[in-house]
């Protein structure tokens, strides 16, 4: 009859000490909590009133390309609601209508060849029109702040994404007014029910000349807010909405690039090679502001026009990033 050896003793200790740390640090990752998370992020306090919050992987590759997200906040929300994180007993509804980090690693964990970076922009005022409004030379100054950021990941080469939902979208506009041109380190631009400053005097052109590089894109997602009352009065004017200044952002670009129309019962999609406008037709003139970054907007806006397009998520659907949130 054989006879079976024991494994080597130290061996069999060695494997398990591995195993058990494997499971703690797997254990650790996993239930993060939101504070914890939070109060390790780098942030830098400028001047101007912005302060700037570090959103990084936990890992960067040195080999792997470099992707810099600038997200300029919402009206009205801090970086920490805008982070995102599970409701608990008197949080603020504010916490559960964003969701940018768990969005973000929904982000990575799709592709992970990327190394991606969120640049949250916040400013004293918690309005980016306001804070253009009481600053005269916002354009410079948000060019800074862009500098700021891609001068901190110089040695990688950064690409850069401007994205920003509602009131953030002045940010993205700011920063259009102060170039002749959009640079080509700008790799694509996400507006979130954020074109109430588009201007076509002062944007048509920048744009149509920045999407002639195929490596750039443009995403815009808007809903109908010209037909939403709110407390007896229009949400906004007829021309002051998303739905209209997205609209005529289209109908501006489509005298340059070719833009190709569908439409069903819901959504109009306006899409060219580079860029791509998906409008929320909204006949019962509901509210949707907030819900198209809940319903992975923040997601669309990054993966749109690429080979992750609508992989394992859909926009206008359930949240594909829930298992991300933190508590």
């Amino acid at each position: 009859m054989t006879q079976i050896e024991n494994p080597n003793p130290s061996k069999k200790i060695i494997m398990r000490f591995v195993f058990l740390m494997f499971i703690l640090v797997f254990n650790l990752n996993a239930q993060t909590p939101f504070d914890k998370k939070f109060q390790f992020l780098t942030q830098i306090k400028l001047d101007s009133g912005v302060t700037v919050t570090f959103d990084e992987p936990i890992k960067i590759h040195i080999k792997k390309p470099f992707k810099v997200i600038i997200y300029a906040l919402p009206n009205g929300n801090t970086t920490a609601q805008t982070f995102g994180k599970n409701l608990s007993k008197d949080d603020d509804w504010h916490y559960d209508i964003q969701h940018i980090h768990a969005q973000t690693q929904f982000i990575r964990q799709t592709d992970s060849a990327t190394n991606y970076v969120v640049a949250y922009l916040e400013n004293n005022l918690k309005s980016w029109p306001a804070w253009r409004k009481k600053n005269p030379n916002n354009s410079a100054q948000i060019n800074e702040i862009v500098e700021k950021i891609r001068e901190k990941y110089k040695q990688q080469q950064p690409k850069i994404t401007l994205s920003g939902h509602s009131g953030g979208g002045s940010f993205i506009f700011g920063y259009l007014n102060g170039h002749h041109k959009i640079p080509d380190y700008v790799e694509r631009i996400g507006f979130l029910d954020a074109t109430y400053g588009y201007e076509t005097e002062l944007h048509a052109k920048k744009i149509s000349h920045w999407l002639k590089n195929k490596k750039h894109h443009l995403a815009v997602i808007a809903y109908n807010d010209s037909v939403v009352v709110y407390n007896g009065k229009p949400l906004v004017s007829t021309i002051g909405g998303t739905w209209y200044r997205s609209k005529l952002m289209a109908m501006d670009l489509e005298k340059i690039v070719s833009i190709n129309r569908n439409e069903n019962a819901e959504r109009i999609f306006l899409k060219g090679k580079n860029e791509e406008f998906i409008l929320i037709k909204n006949p019962e003139a509901k509210i949707y502001h907030t819900k198209l970054v809940d319903k992975n907007g923040f997601i669309h806006v990054i993966f749109s026009g690429t080979c992750f397009e609508e992989k394992n998520y859909n926009f206008w659907s359930e949240r594909a990033y829930q298992n991300f949130i933190l508590d």
